[in-house]
């Protein structure tokens, strides 16, 4: 059994769940999730309910009325794990298939469809960006394309003379292209010190990054090049540096997670597709589904409505048949005094 979780460790997904609240619980144990998964495992930290249940003992029943203010899910592409503390939950996911949290940013657009939560979804490398609500103002001036990056890396303040590079070069494509997402993260976390009052609005937001820029090194170098282990110690330093700093801007009420794969089953790709659309590939005929969000919900509210009307009219038609119209009724009691004067 041990051979068995080494191997699952190594060859499978990790998933290091850096930051979280006090009232989101994560078990200690090396419990495998599917990678398919974690979309639900977002949405469930977030306090919002799924089309189906997660079997899984790694994270603890939450609070009923406390919910974290923002969910941070960073996806590493090109190793098995990073050097995180002991202290941090990790646990091994099955299945390294791509996947995306497009039915979490459904939701919070569904539910707070009247308010402005910040969905942010990038992936620098390919240029994929999707924002909506207070994204689009608060992360306006973020570089998104790699020309962009480069620009910002050329600027002042950028991390190619705040960090140590060591072997890594400036001049090298590959080596260029990690420390442009080392850069976006540090300007995502810059952004979100100077608009601190996003943990005051009543939605929840939600962040979505894939970094791929490891894998280049990888691919151009190998694991075993100083070159490798510098930008793995950088990017470890820097994702935790960008756990705090979420940390402290939602008040230590957000959730952040590392996904780490060495290479997923198939390339991921984005097709365009409105917010409001829910895809339902699992129906040959695109077929709605059978319950939808509020199923629970609406069924209590219906059940509990009808049994408090049914005993209204039980109790009031019992009084109504044991009444006495000469002392109970005021239309009889007026009657009878007329005819008296008369």
């Amino acid at each position: 059994d041990r051979v068995k979780w080494i191997m699952l460790w190594v060859v499978f997904l990790i998933l290091t769940v850096l930051r979280s609240p006090p009232y989101v619980t994560f078990q200690d144990g090396q419990w495998p999730i599917s990678g398919e998964k974690v979309p639900d495992l977002v949405a469930l930290t977030m306090g919002f309910s799924i089309r189906e249940d997660l079997d899984w003992p790694g994270l603890a029943a939450g609070s009923l009325f406390q919910r974290p203010r923002a969910n941070a899910l960073i996806v590493v592409r090109g190793l098995d794990s990073l050097d995180f503390p002991k202290n941090i939950s990790s646990y091994p996911l099955e299945n390294p298939v791509p996947f995306t949290l497009d039915s979490v940013a459904n939701t919070v657009h569904t539910l707070f469809a009247g308010s402005t939560p910040v969905v942010l979804q990038l992936a620098p490398s390919e240029e994929r960006l999707y924002m909506m609500g207070m994204a689009n103002t608060v992360f306006e001036d973020l570089p998104v394309t790699l020309q962009q990056i480069r620009g910002r890396l050329s600027q002042d303040g950028s991390v190619l003379t705040s960090l140590p590079l060591i072997s890594l070069s400036r001049n090298n494509e590959a080596d260029l292209l990690f420390l442009s997402e080392v850069q976006v993260l540090y300007d995502i976390s810059a952004l979100l010190q100077k608009h601190k009052h996003l943990a005051k609005d009543p939605a929840p937001d939600l962040y979505s990054l894939e970094l791929a820029g490891l894998e280049e090194i990888v691919r151009r170098y190998g694991t075993d090049s100083p070159q490798f282990a510098d930008a793995t110690r950088i990017l470890t330093s820097t994702l935790q540096k960008f756990a705090d700093d979420v940390a402290n801007v939602y008040a230590n009420n957000a959730v952040v997670e590392v996904v780490t794969v060495k290479t997923f089953e198939a390339p991921l790709t984005r097709k365009s597709r409105s917010i409001l659309q829910i895809s339902n590939q699992g129906s040959l005929y695109n077929l709605a589904y059978k319950y939808d969000y509020d199923y629970a919900v609406v069924f209590n509210i219906v059940l509990w409505l009808m049994i408090v009307l049914a005993l209204a009219v039980i109790v009031i038609s019992y009084n109504l048949w044991n009444m006495d119209p000469g002392y109970d009724s005021i239309i009889y009691r007026m009657t009878n005094q007329k005819i008296r004067l008369d």
